[in-house]
């Protein structure tokens, strides 16, 4: 490490977090010492997604200093910026090069909730199993799951990684509540809580799964995870809930041709050098992207890097102008 930032934006995964310093004095760990560590994936063995995000996303200097700030104060990340600018995208580079493991994931919709993000509990399934004379055999917390925040907030060495996508659809109390968790850090479980056994194994959210173990009804966080919650601007947030997080407004690779060469390379490269031919055709497929975008056009990287596969594969020249009005329609 040679500065203060522990994120470098670099694409090469190191164990730089295990090395921050302390957190502030206002953002102590809940829970003194982990319950037990977890396993964190070999870098190649993330899921295929995280694994390309991570090797490919281009990290401007202002994500860069952005993210060390949320990382090193412990604040939540709310992440602003046109479609296709990478919001979603930032939490997999993030996590890949830290080996925070596979980012869990909370994608909100209007009738998404607090309760549901931090546990659900089955009690259609326990009735069912009583009806069937099996729940006597069955603790209860064989009827409980963490959801994605509750599972982000359980005590480890290693923090985790936490994407809250969207969070404009959520109902007008949602980031309030949200809030009020990420802040003290600590939840209760309230249906473990009369229960006279201490610790209980409640399963986690993920594809990978595994156990936690809740004492005492009541989950408390050691590290606090590394949260992005992303917005599109569509909605106003309260004052208190903006001044508890960092605010990043992503910026736009679009106009911006070194950029969005940046971004055809990582992507593509071994696609383009098996096809040096079309190295032209590529650089004025980028040079006319750019300048549209400066034009005042709404339009994704995304966009572009479909332009780009067409154009260097299967398309031929004829239909070269065709193919591009078809795939880089502006977005507005």
């Amino acid at each position: 490490m040679t500065d203060w930032r522990v994120f470098e934006g670099t694409n090469k995964p190191h164990d730089g977090v295990n090395h921050m310093p302390d957190p502030p004095p206002w953002r102590p760990m809940r829970a003194q010492a982990p319950m037990a560590d977890r396993i964190i994936p070999m870098d190649d063995q993330l899921s295929p997604k995280t694994r390309h995000i991570g090797l490919t996303y281009q990290s401007a200097p202002e994500i860069i200093d952005m993210v060390n700030a949320a990382l090193l104060l412990r604040r939540p990340l709310l992440v602003t910026g046109k479609p296709g600018s990478g919001k979603s995208s930032l939490i997999d580079a993030v996590a890949f090069e830290l080996r925070l493991g596979e980012p869990l994931r909370w994608p909100i919709g209007s009738n998404s909730n607090l309760q549901d993000a931090l546990y659900r509990y089955d009690a259609i399934g326990r009735l069912q199993d009583a009806q069937r004379g099996g729940a006597a055999e069955k603790p209860i917390s064989g009827y409980l799951r963490l959801g994605p925040l509750g599972t982000a907030l359980v005590p480890t060495r290693r923090p985790r990684a936490l994407l809250i996508d969207e969070i404009d659809k959520s109902d007008i109390d949602l980031p309030n509540d949200l809030l009020n968790v990420l802040e003290e850090g600590v939840f209760e479980i309230p249906e473990l809580n009369r229960l006279p056994e201490d610790d209980h194994q409640l399963r986690l959210h993920g594809q990978a799964g595994g156990l936690a173990v809740v004492h005492k009804g009541q989950v408390a966080v050691h590290q606090f995870p590394f949260v992005v919650m992303t917005s599109n601007g569509e909605r106003d947030f309260p004052q208190a809930f903006l001044r508890r997080c960092l605010r990043l407004d992503m910026p736009d690779p679009c106009a911006d041709p070194e950029r969005l060469a940046a971004v055809v390379g990582a992507h593509l490269k071994a696609y383009l050098e098996a096809r040096p031919l079309y190295a032209g055709k590529v650089d004025a497929s980028i040079q006319a992207f750019a300048e549209r975008a400066q034009r005042g056009e709404a339009l994704a990287t995304d966009q572009l890097l479909n332009l780009i596969f067409m154009l260097a594969g299967p398309v031929g020249d004829r239909d070269h102008d065709a193919v591009s009005q078809a795939v880089t329609r502006r977005l507005d």
